[in-house]
């Protein structure tokens, strides 16, 4: 089964952007990172208000949220099929703009084996007009394995008072994103803890690593 890779990060983000502080979205709902909200379970607002964060903590929520909230479901919806890299990257894309991947006719047409109407179903996902181009490079990444992403994120900067996104810088972003998706390594498991010698100072606090710090 595939998981999350390097190269479906990077053409997921290509899509949405980033803006390192919160923001208000198009609803007025208070967005950070890479169109993260408080619904993800990492607090948004006011954590982030007025409050830019370095892009490496800013893509690993990011990857934090792909993996826990938008990866399972989407795995769950192809059932038994086994979703080829660039299968996965287009429906987990998809996923992350609509929510609404288990109710997407096109993927119920292409698990029955329907290709040619669950391509033209793609685009029925089309609302508002301004997501058309990046509906069809979904589309072509799914059933072509077009990728469009190049490794560069577009970071925003926020306008007050209104907070809203502004400008745009583009920026690569494939060694970081490929640093913090490297599994950390194995340390050996502790058994048995002996007491502390108190003639020995006091050991030093254990330094924690980028994901338990997503929750401070």
């Amino acid at each position: 089964m595939q998981v999350l890779t390097p190269r479906i990060a990077l053409e997921l983000i290509a899509h949405e952007g980033l803006v390192p502080e919160a923001y208000r979205d198009v609803a007025g709902v208070w967005t950070w990172s890479v169109g993260i909200t408080d619904a993800s379970g990492h607090r948004v607002h006011p954590r982030y208000r007025d409050n830019p964060q370095p892009l490496e903590h800013c893509l690993a929520v990011y990857l934090w949220a792909l993996r826990t909230q938008y990866l399972p479901p989407v795995l769950a919806a192809f059932g038994q099929h086994d979703p080829a890299e660039h299968e996965l990257g287009a429906a987990l894309s998809f996923h992350y703009n609509t929510g609404a991947i288990r109710r997407a006719e096109w993927l119920r047409l292409f698990l029955a084996g329907d290709r040619d109407g669950a391509r033209e179903a793609f685009l029925n996902w089309s609302r508002p007009a301004a997501i058309v181009p990046r509906r069809k490079r979904e589309r072509d990444l799914f059933f072509d394995g077009a990728w469009s992403g190049d490794g560069c994120c577009t970071i925003y900067e926020v306008a007050k008072p209104g907070y809203r996104p502004t400008g745009g810088r583009r920026q690569d972003v494939r060694a970081i994103i490929t640093r913090l998706l490297q599994p950390e390594p194995q340390r050996p498991t502790v058994t048995q803890v002996p007491d502390p010698d108190p003639r020995c100072a006091a050991a030093p606090k254990r330094s924690r690593n980028w994901f338990e710090r997503l929750f401070d």
